[in-house]
This record gives C-alpha cells, sequence and structure tokens, in this order.
C-alpha cells in the first residue's frame, strides 16, 4: 500500500489498495481498531472488494466461520474464538426498506455486544449510531482487470475523533 494521501479532516485517511492481498490486510490492520459497539460501513461498486476486506477483518479479530458474501442470508454471525466481540456481516443489497428493514436484523440489539461490518449500507443504517467507520473502496469500472483500489476510511462520532487511522496504512 502507498503511504496516505494528506487527510480530507481528521477523520478521513486515503489508501491505495493494488492487490487482494493488500486488501485483506487493510482489514487485518483494521481489526485491532475495533471493539464491540463498532459499526463499520463498506460501501462500493460490486466486484470492489468489501467481502475481502471483511475477510480480513475476521482473520484480523479470530472469528469463527469463513468470511463470505452474506448477500442470499443478509447477515451473518461469526463468534470470536479468542473471547473478543462476535463479528455480524450484513450485505443490505437487496434491502430497500432502510431502518425499517434493517430492524428485523436486530442489529440495534446487536450493536453494543458485536462489531456490525455492513456492505451497501448506505441510507440504511446510520439511524443506529452517529458514531461509525465509513470505508469507501473506488476502483476502475468498465472491461478491466484493474486490481488497484483507492479506499478512504471516515471516522464518524467521538468513538474516532482520536482514533489514529495512520495504523492503516502501516
Amino acid at each position: 500500500m502507498e503511504a496516505p494521501a494528506a487527510p480530507h479532516d481528521a477523520g478521513d485517511l486515503q489508501l491505495t489498495v493494488t492487490a487482494p492481498d493488500q486488501m485483506r490486510e487493510l482489514g487485518r490492520r483494521l481489526a485491532k481498531l475495533l471493539r464491540a459497539g463498532d459499526l463499520v460501513m463498506l460501501s462500493g461498486e460490486l466486484g470492489a472488494g468489501k467481502t475481502t476486506l471483511t475477510r480480513g477483518l475476521g482473520e484480523g479479530m479470530g472469528v469463527r466461520g469463513a468470511v463470505t458474501s452474506p448477500t442470499f442470508v443478509i447477515a451473518r454471525v461469526h463468534p470470536s474464538l479468542g473471547g473478543g466481540p462476535p463479528l455480524v456481516h450484513v450485505d443490505a443489497y437487496r434491502l430497500s426498506g432502510g431502518l425499517d428493514e434493517m430492524e428485523d436484523l436486530d442489529l440495534d440489539v446487536s450493536l453494543p455486544d458485536s462489531v456490525i461490518v455492513v456492505e451497501w449500507g448506505e441510507g440504511k443504517v446510520e439511524e443506529l449510531t452517529e458514531e461509525r467507520l465509513q470505508v469507501v473502496i473506488h476502483r476502475a469500472v468498465g472491461d478491466t482487470t484493474d486490481e488497484v483500489r483507492h479506499v478512504t476510511v471516515t471516522g464518524l462520532g467521538e468513538r474516532w475523533a482520536t482514533a489514529d487511522l495512520s495504523v492503516l496504512s502501516a
């Protein structure tokens, strides 16, 4: 990964990822920052690397089960193998009803005790908490084999105001 660009504000970090293994490694590093009660929202086109990042996150958190896209089951819970919080991995792609539809998943009940990662959560889960980490993954679209991804990590709320996001670019 290349060094981060200048931050847009105190909560932004920009990274360039050039291979899927680097995206997994970013997830492993991100896992070190997370604790129970954290919400991570992942955004990006299909194939951008959201699930790959979450797979690395699961590895870093030491959770049980292979982290795969939960598109058809909507959500998967991966319990910790070492006493840490479980990882709740949600794919909101097929959900259109905003938070009302998300309430069926009881994420508000799970949030205090879990790390919740939501793919495609924009406009659907922001009401869960004002404190969240937003990760936007940009990739070239169209007929390309380009593996380069531009990742923007933004911490929102008091929880992330003092977090050192620069450890993600180490």
